[in-house]
């Protein structure tokens, strides 16, 4: 089942549920898919507009860019509860079964590498909305503030689905490698982040 197909409502009905997927990892990455496109309409809302002539071909680049963004966030919400799912079942083995530790191990690094693109992404997103905050049409200057304050919050959205699967993982350079790359996505990019919607709310209040 594609979480990406459905409906806004049966999306967010499902996540209600105890089903084990979407869960905060998916939701996290429609989150992201959802303010990279905000971006993306303040460039829409600037190309053919006299007054931002000089900046057109470069909204038009940030603009390619945060669409191939947003695809790959929408690609990654069904791929979170692709690789969640088999992790959700692994629980249920009985623990003497002698194969389920390795295969436990393998699926949580999975469920580790997946929040991490979803990082990585946002962590792009941010930059993109940043670029659209500071050369796009100021009317629609509130959105890139909302489109940034959405990819934060997928961020560290995702993040937590990094710690949850480290924090049980046994192959703990690895487990060091996926914490010390959100730890850094998180500082870096959430600090940008709070400098743009701070921007943002300084010029709509002037």
């Amino acid at each position: 089942m594609s979480f990406v197909k459905v409906s806004c409502a049966e999306f967010v009905e499902v996540l209600a549920t105890k089903a084990s997927v979407p869960g905060g990892g998916g939701a996290s990455a429609l989150v992201g898919a959802v303010g990279t496109a905000l971006g993306n309409m303040v460039g829409s809302l600037t190309v053919g507009k006299k007054k931002y002539a000089d900046v057109e071909d470069q909204i038009k680049a940030l603009m390619v860019e945060a669409t191939g963004l947003q695809e790959e966030l929408l690609r990654l919400v069904d791929k979170d509860a692709e690789v969640f799912e088999p992790l959700s079942k692994l629980y249920g083995v009985s623990n003497d079964d002698p194969t389920k530790e390795e295969r436990m191990e393998a699926a949580l690094k999975d469920c580790c590498s997946v929040p991490i693109e979803i990082m990585r992404a946002c962590a792009k997103s941010i930059e993109l909305c940043d670029e659209f905050a500071k050369k796009g049409s100021a009317l629609a200057l509130s959105d890139a503030g909302v489109g940034v304050v959405f990819c934060k919050a997928a961020m560290q959205g995702a993040s937590l689905n990094v710690y949850i699967n480290t924090k049980y993982m046994t192959d703990k350079a690895a487990a060091t490698a996926f914490e010390a790359e959100s730890d850094a996505l998180l500082k870096k990019y959430c600090a940008l982040a709070d400098e743009v919607y701070n921007a943002v709310v300084a010029a709509l209040r002037k």
